[in-house]
């Protein structure tokens, strides 16, 4: 038979219905294909994430993707017909997503929204680009969470008495030590930092976080309720060297989530119920008080927790 009578015998016509899953993308580096179809589904490779899309949503919008597709970018496929991006497949999902409607819901977390910009300008796709960038601007103006630093005693009594809400204060001030710090007390400063900023993100709405720079301790927690200070956590103390006085920096995390807790029931207004204000406020006598020496009682229970305040260890390593 001659190669000219070859050409112009045709195959079986495939049925319709066989027209997704029959046809698959050229084993060659080229997807370019004379007769290439809108409705004809490919099979990609991106990162290691598989997906399926048609030649008609890959081209919708002007990018990386409509130039492989149409044939003005060489592409690679597997030996099993897979075309091979090698880009991150985390977001991929989403690009088709966005390629198909239009529109997208973005990622709740900055993180994920600035992943997806990168995906976005490696496949040129400008409407995409558009929508992070107004997102990532729109969370840079929304603060997760506005903690105050107290300048001045004023300041403070002012955010205290006008607030609904309990109140933590952290006060930090390193430069108050008159001795040298021993050897974990920097990273136990960091670490009171840390939970002060982790719970400042966990209760922020319920409880108002403050940060104190001109105090006279070094590292100490106040918890406030009501207009009242509840009690005290100072986490610092000296201890006795062998040569000389240290300043030791403690990280009672337990406590601090105790006392943290414990503010929490003064969340509502009017105060917790009597029974539980007479719980927390241990009186030692059941006799009879008036409303204005209850008040005074009240204001003046404080509970002081120092942890260590005076001790003999000594926590450097053998050696030094």
């Amino acid at each position: 038979m001659s190669g000219e009578s070859c050409l112009h015998q045709r195959p079986p016509q495939v049925p319709p219905t066989l027209l997704v899953s029959a046809v698959t993308c050229p084993k060659t580096k080229t997807c370019c294909q004379e007769g290439t179809v809108g409705n004809k589904y490919v099979r990609l490779n991106v990162g290691g994430v598989l997906h399926y899309s048609t030649v008609q949503v890959l081209t919708r919008q002007d990018g990386l993707l409509k130039s492989m597709f149409s044939g003005k970018t060489e592409v690679f496929t597997d030996k099993e017909g897979w075309i091979l991006i090698d880009r991150c497949g985390k977001h991929f999902g989403s690009i088709l997503g966005y390629l198909r409607d239009g529109s997208l819901t973005l990622p709740k977390s900055r993180q994920g929204i600035m992943e997806l910009l990168a995906e976005a300008k490696y496949y040129h796709i400008q409407g995409l680009i558009d929508l992070c960038q107004q997102a990532v601007q729109d969370n840079k103006q929304q603060a997760l969470c506005v903690i105050p630093v107290i300048t001045s005693s004023k300041e403070e009594e002012r955010l205290i008495q006008g607030c609904t809400r309990p109140v933590v204060k952290l006060l930090y001030n390193r430069s108050n030590n008159k001795y040298s710090y021993t050897s974990n007390s920097d990273d136990n400063l960091l670490k009171n930092i840390e939970l002060f900023e982790k719970l400042s993100l966990s209760y922020n709405g319920r409880v108002l976080f403050m940060k104190d720079v001109i105090g006279d301790e070094i590292c100490c927690w106040s918890f406030y309720g009501q207009g009242r200070k509840l009690s005290e956590v100072c986490c610092t103390s000296i201890v006795y060297a062998t040569e000389k006085k240290q300043t030791k920096v403690e990280f009672p995390e337990a406590r601090i989530y105790e006392e943290t807790l414990n503010a929490l029931l003064y969340e509502t207004l009017p105060v917790p119920d009597n029974s539980l204000l007479e719980a927390t406020r241990r009186r030692a006598h059941c006799g009879s008080h008036s409303e204005e020496e209850e008040g005074v009682e009240l204001r003046e229970r404080v509970r002081h927790i120092h942890i260590k305040r005076y001790s003999t260890y000594d926590d450097r390593p053998l050696g030094h």
